[in-house]
């Protein structure tokens, strides 16, 4: 017996496409508005050094300023996978961060983002190729997310999840049982408390 799913029509996978698409152009001109109003929180940004492998000076490029504002944004896990994409894994911390990313960071900035290098520089093409990368598969990741329709046990289960590996144990204990209540074999969760008593 085969399953055949069911994707929804045409016009409802246009109109998730179209919300998500706007979501994150919204997000993008709220970074840049912020970042213009405000000092941002997080500092690492510009701690960015050259990669161990090769010492040279950075080519002059033509627009410092973009560049520099596409390497700001380069924030949080963001620094070291782009750092695996520029670099290669040159620390033993950076084996926490697997390389499909990276790979594509570093592919889509060889190929389809090179032209941009001489504008504004390669780390910052980096940057913006980690940042298309994103937010296309955000986009595209809604189309398979939108289709399940129990989305109040998707809630309480990923926020139970959530809460469960954040140290919220209160928290979690409430939204998975609340799952339980969506779906009968959420009864499962209980192995997530479960499991690390046997340890």
């Amino acid at each position: 017996m085969t399953f055949t799913p069911t994707f929804g029509s045409k016009r409802h996978q246009s109109l998730v496409l179209r919300s998500y698409t706007l979501s994150r152009l919204l997000l993008l001109a709220l970074t840049i508005v912020w970042r213009t109003l405000l000092t941002p929180y997080d500092t690492s940004a510009p701690l960015n050094p050259s990669c161990l492998s090769h010492h040279h000076d950075p080519p002059l490029i033509l627009f410092p300023s973009v560049a520099s504002a596409v390497e700001r944004g380069v924030v949080w896990d963001s620094v070291y996978f782009l750092r695996i994409a520029h670099c290669g894994y040159e620390y033993e911390l950076s084996y926490a961060f697997l390389p499909l990313l990276p790979l594509a960071i570093s592919f889509l900035s060889r190929t389809v983002f090179a032209p941009l290098v001489p504008l504004i520089g390669y780390r910052a093409v980096l940057g913006l190729s980690g940042y298309v990368i994103n937010n296309l598969t955000f986009v595209f990741a809604a189309i398979y997310f939108y289709k399940y329709s129990e989305s109040l046990y998707a809630l309480f289960s990923i926020g139970g999840i959530y809460h469960l590996v954040t140290g919220g144990n209160s928290i979690a204990v409430l939204l998975l049982a609340l799952s339980t209540c969506a779906r009968s074999n959420r009864v499962l969760n209980a192995g997530y408390f479960c499991f690390p008593t046997l340890h």
